[in-house]
């Protein structure tokens, strides 16, 4: 059906051309012309005569009327608002679903609502969700559950103790409620009790490990503040003083040592030596949070609270290591003055280090030594020293004698800077009537054993990746481990591979105590000789 003749006069009128829109080249008159306005009219007037453009027309105009309930809209009205623009100086937004229309909007008439434009998808829309906090200054505070499960036990192992506990009835407090080491007793104790009152009552407790969230805190943060002084942000050597004196008052496997206070004191020292050897990375004398967290100390600290035996507990808090450490230091310091020069340590092993590996570490290049006295090492510097020349695998040993060998510092070996040391042990080779090996055919040994990135040259991350870093460095300047390395002990490699978990401090420490106990008892056995030899003069035979 075609379109009334008073429709189609009604769509012309609407749409009259918006010459202002046409996008005409430079070369053709302007629209405002009145004969180019004149060919403009007839042909768009030509094109609303076409059958198409008709057929359009009319649909248009049947939905216009549909929606209108029947009735003819008058004039222009009866179009949709694509077709109602008239003089409009824009063009019409595209039509759009009614499900995405425009909502009111909640921002203020300067601000745009980007995300609830009808242009972008439901989707895509940012969709408002609260993100629970992640992150607490002072810990995460405890739940209520946690809080009245851990209040509860508070009540029962304070019950009957309105004024507090003694330092002694605290331990139970320590061990069954904090989950601590029992020997945390004492520096646990004085952080609650800052007014040396001698007692910790219920609420200072509560006070401190509930309401300031230590409770739920990791073992290692928890060990750490209680540790560190409150403006301080480490570790210090002397905050361990408190522990290890609980340590050697309390264990039954140290009880021996009571009797002599001056090697208790020195066996506290050699442990706060090794912990600090082992975990500090960074130096100085500090013990941070990272640095505690990602090393073996809180797994020894339970150790040594379960174990009775204090010299199962291998790591830092043996005796049997500490006896080792603090015999070896008296034999090199001859004159007993608690200072070793470097005569002294050329001794160590049976001579077994070069001259020049020695003058290296009296220059104090791997290692600032703390005896404060030029030439000479101090008790500490020996422990740094010893752990390092028995078990050269360990990270802070490769990196103490990585710079020994590092002669210019620049962090790398080069072939010329082993050339150096090895020239010194090639000599020592040749003295003991040793066939003597070319450099040329070590350094293809070393490379083999290292398998550097470059082989011109050695670097620190090459030696973390290869388990025999301690046979490259015994061979530039330990020539009794070389010779034995050259030797293939069978004994000793047998027993590494019956028992891999030890290091190799763990068997050098083991054997060598075992050495020294005999040679005591060797000592006894012959003063014990002499009298017993007095009373048989009178033997009937």
């Amino acid at each position: 059906m075609e379109p009334a003749v008073g429709d189609l006069g009604a769509v012309a009128e609407a749409l009259a051309l918006q010459v202002d829109l046409l996008q005409l080249p430079p070369e053709i008159p302007a629209p405002g012309l009145p004969a180019l306005r004149g060919v403009l009219d007839h042909l768009f007037a030509h094109w609303l005569a076409l059958p198409d453009t008709v057929a359009l027309v009319g649909c248009l105009v049947q939905k216009v009327k549909a929606s209108s309930g029947g009735g003819v809209v008058p004039g222009g009205a009866m179009l949709p608002s694509m077709m109602m623009q008239g003089g409009a100086s824009v063009p019409p937004l595209s039509p759009r679903s009614p499900r995405l229309s425009r909502r009111p909007s909640t921002v203020g008439a300067g601000q745009t609502n980007r995300s609830a434009s009808p242009l972008r998808p439901a989707a895509a829309r940012a969709v408002k969700e609260v993100i629970p906090q992640f992150y607490f200054q002072d810990g995460r505070p405890p739940t209520y559950e946690l809080k009245k499960q851990c209040i509860s036990i508070v009540d029962q192992l304070f019950a009957g103790h309105s004024n507090g506990l003694r330092i002694q009835e605290f331990r139970l407090v320590t061990r069954e409620l904090c989950k601590l080491p029992s020997f945390f007793t004492t520096v646990l104790f004085g952080k609650i009790d800052k007014k040396n009152t001698g007692f910790v009552t219920r609420d200072a407790f509560i006070d401190f490990w509930l309401n300031s969230n230590l409770v739920t805190m990791d073992v290692a943060t928890q060990v750490f503040i209680i540790l560190k002084q409150d403006n301080t942000d480490y570790i210090k050597k002397e905050d361990f003083k408190p522990v290890l004196r609980d340590l050697l008052d309390n264990h039954p496997g140290l009880e021996f040592l009571k009797s002599t206070p001056e090697f208790q004191e020195r066996y506290a020292e050699t442990v706060v030596y090794r912990i600090f050897y082992c975990l500090s990375r960074i130096g100085g004398g500090h013990l941070t949070l990272r640095e505690l967290k990602r090393g073996n100390l809180l797994d020894a600290l339970r150790h040594a609270d379960d174990e009775e035996d204090i010299n199962k507990v291998l790591r830092y808090f043996s005796y049997e290591h500490f006896y080792v450490i603090y015999c070896k230091f008296w034999e090199l310091d001859t004159d007993h003055d608690f200072f070793i020069d470097k005569e002294n340590l050329i001794k160590y092993g049976n001579h077994a280090l070069t001259y020049r590996i020695v003058d290296r570490i009296f220059s104090e290049v791997p290692r600032k030594f703390t005896s404060k006295v030029e030439g000479k090492m101090g008790y500490q510097d020996f422990v740094h020293f010893i752990l390092s020349e028995e078990d050269k695998s360990s990270e802070p040993s490769q990196e103490y004698w990585f710079r020994c060998i590092d002669l210019d510092g620049n962090g790398i070996l080069t072939h010329n800077e082993l050339q150096f040391f090895f020239e010194e042990q090639l000599h020592r080779m040749e003295c003991m009537a040793q066939e003597p090996v070319l450099y040329e055919d070590i350094l293809c040994q070393l490379i083999d054993m290292i398998g550097p990135e470059d082989e011109n040259y050695f670097t620190l991350k090459d030696f973390r990746r290869c388990k025999l870093s301690g046979h490259f460095f015994n061979i530039l300047f330990n020539l009794n481990k070389f010779m034995a390395f050259e030797a293939r002990d069978p004994f000793l490699i047998r027993q590494m591979r019956e028992e891999p978990s030890l290091t190799d401090w763990d068997r050098f420490a083991r054997r060598e105590y075992i050495r020294l106990a005999m040679e005591e008892d060797g000592e006894d056995a012959s003063n014990a000789s002499g009298d017993v030899w007095d009373e048989s003069l009178e033997s009937p035979f």
